[in-house]
C-alpha cells in the first residue's frame, strides 16, 4: 500500500510530531506533502528517510495550491491519501479526488467545542469542513470526545474511527540518572520542588494559572517546555507576581528519540534570531544551549505536572507525564476522561482556576517528592497499538473503493 500524507505544515506541534511517529510503525510506503512551513518536523522525517515536498501554499485562499496538489497526487500513483489538520483536509480531499483517489482518511488531531486548531470555531470553518469532509472515505479522531464532536456537527457515526495519539514508551519511563543530571543542568537543587507544565505557549492552555499558583507557594519552581506567541507576556507576570527567578522558560524541547536535537536547535535558532531582529531583550530565564533539553528529561527532573487547559482534543502531555511516573494535575484531558478512572491513578481533575490548583499544589507539595507506577492508562497509548488501528482504517478504506475512480474532469464538478 502506498500512502499520501498530506499536512498543512511541518513546525513543532502536536500533530506534526504524532505525524512523525506514526510514520516510523506503519508497515506502509509513505511519502509527505506540507502544504506551507517545512520545518523542523520535516527535517526528521527526511532524516527518517520518508520524502517530504513542499506545496509553497501562500495562505488559506491560495486556489493555484490546489490543482498543483492533485497533480502531484496523480503523478504519484497512491493507494490511499491521508490529510491532518484543518487546511490540509479541505485541500487534500478535494485534490484527492479530482485526481482519482477514493479511498481518502483525515484526522482530526485538534477540534474543541470552541476552537479549531487554536482558533475560534465559527459557522463558515464548519460549513467547509463539512462540505468536504462527504469527499473522503473516513474520518480519524483522536478521541472519543473528539468523535463525539464531530458527531454533534452532523458526520455519520460509521464514517468516524477513533484512533488515539500514541507514544513510545520507553522513551518516558523515569530515569533517577536523568533526573539528576536534567536538575544539575538547570541549577536546580535535588530538595527543590519543581512543578512543570509542556505544549505550545498560547493563551488556551492556561500557563498564566501555573504562573500565579506558583506565586503562591514559596520555593516551589516551575518549569514550562515549549514556545509561542504568550511567552513574553508570561514573562512579564512572572516579574509582576515577584516568581521571575522561580519560573523557567524551556522554549520547544525534542521529544526524546535521540534523533531531533539538530531540528529543534534550528527551531529555537530561528526563533531566537527572529527575536534579535526584531531588538527583542534577551530573555534570562531561557536555556543558552538549544539542543539541550528532551520532553523526557524535562519529566524526569519534575515532582508535579500540570495541564491548566479548559479544552483539550487528547491530551498527549499528560499522557506522557504519567508514562514518567509523576502524579498529574489536569483540567481537561479526553486520554484520561475517556477511560475508567481505575486505569488512571495519579492523575487529579481539578478546576481551571489559580486557587484551585494552588490548593491541590500545596497538597502534592505536603505528600514530598515521589514517583509512582506508570498507569495501566500508558499501555493503552502505545504508538504500536496506534498504528496498527490505523493500519486497519486504511485496510478497508481502500477495500471499499475502487482500484481507481474516474477523476473529475473539472474541480467544479465536484459535488
Amino acid at each position: 500500500m502506498k500512502v499520501l500524507h498530506v499536512i498543512t505544515g511541518l513546525g513543532v506541534g502536536g500533530a506534526e510530531q504524532q505525524l512523525r511517529l506514526l510514520l516510523r510503525h506503519l508497515p506502509v510506503e509513505c511519502e509527505v506533502v506540507t502544504l506551507t512551513n517545512p520545518g523542523p518536523v520535516a527535517e526528521g522525517l527526511r532524516a527518517d528517510g520518508v520524502p517530504v515536498t513542499h506545496l509553497e501554499m501562500k495562505g488559506n485562499r491560495d486556489l493555484a495550491a490546489l490543482p498543483r496538489l492533485a497533480r502531484l497526487v496523480r503523478r504519484g500513483g497512491y493507494d490511499l491519501v491521508h490529510t491532518h489538520l484543518y487546511r490540509a483536509c479541505v485541500y487534500g480531499r478535494i485534490a484527492a479526488r479530482t485526481a482519482g483517489v477514493r479511498a481518502v482518511v483525515a484526522t482530526e488531531h485538534s477540534l474543541g467545542e470552541r476552537y479549531i486548531e487554536g482558533r475560534p470555531l465559527t459557522r463558515s470553518t464548519r460549513e467547509l469542513y463539512l462540505r468536504t469532509e462527504r469527499l473522503g472515505s473516513a474520518t480519524v479522531a483522536v478521541s472519543a470526545t473528539v468523535a463525539d464532536r464531530l458527531r454533534g456537527w452532523g458526520i455519520p457515526a460509521r464514517r468516524i474511527h477513533v484512533v488515539p495519539n500514541g507514544i513510545e514508551v520507553d522513551t518516558y519511563r523515569y530515569d533517577p540518572l536523568r533526573r539528576a543530571a536534567t536538575r544539575a543542568q538547570l541549577g536546580l537543587p535535588e530538595g527543590a520542588f519543581v512543578v512543570g507544565g509542556v505544549g505550545r505557549l498560547v493563551p488556551g492552555k492556561r500557563f498564566d494559572l501555573l504562573v500565579r499558583a506558583v506565586a503562591g507557594l514559596p520555593g516551589v519552581r516551575l518549569l514550562l517546555a515549549g514556545d509561542g506567541p504568550e511567552r513574553a507576556s508570561l514573562a512579564a507576570l512572572a516579574g509582576q507576581l515577584g516568581v521571575a527567578d522561580r519560573v523557567r522558560f524551556l522554549g520547544e524541547c525534542a521529544a526524546g528519540d535521540g534523533t531531533r536535537g539538530a531540528e529543534r536547535a534550528a527551531a529555537r535558532g530561528a526563533a531566537g534570531g527572529a527575536a534579535r531582529d526584531a531588538g527583542a531583550p534577551a530573555d534570562p530565564t531561557a536555556l543558552t544551549d538549544p539542543a539541550a533539553l528532551t520532553v523526557p528529561a524535562v519529566l524526569a527532573a519534575l515532582d508535579v505536572f500540570v495541564s491548566a487547559s479548559e479544552e483539550e482534543s487528547f491530551g498527549l502531555a499528560v499522557v506522557e507525564a504519567l508514562a514518567a511516573g509523576l502524579p498529574v494535575l489536569h483540567a481537561a484531558c479526553p486520554a484520561v476522561d475517556d477511560l475508567p478512572a481505575a486505569l488512571t491513578p495519579g492523575a487529579v481533575r481539578v478546576e481551571s482556576r489559580a486557587d484551585a490548583l494552588e490548593a491541590e499544589l500545596r497538597r502534592q507539595l505536603d505528600a514530598g517528592q515521589r514517583r509512582l507506577a506508570p498507569p495501566p492508562l500508558v499501555g493503552h497509548y502505545d504508538i504500536v497499538r496506534s498504528a496498527a488501528g490505523l493500519l486497519g482504517v486504511y485496510t478497508r478504506a481502500v477495500a471499499r473503493a475502487p482500484a481507481r475512480d474516474r477523476a473529475f474532469p473539472s474541480l467544479n464538478a465536484i459535488p
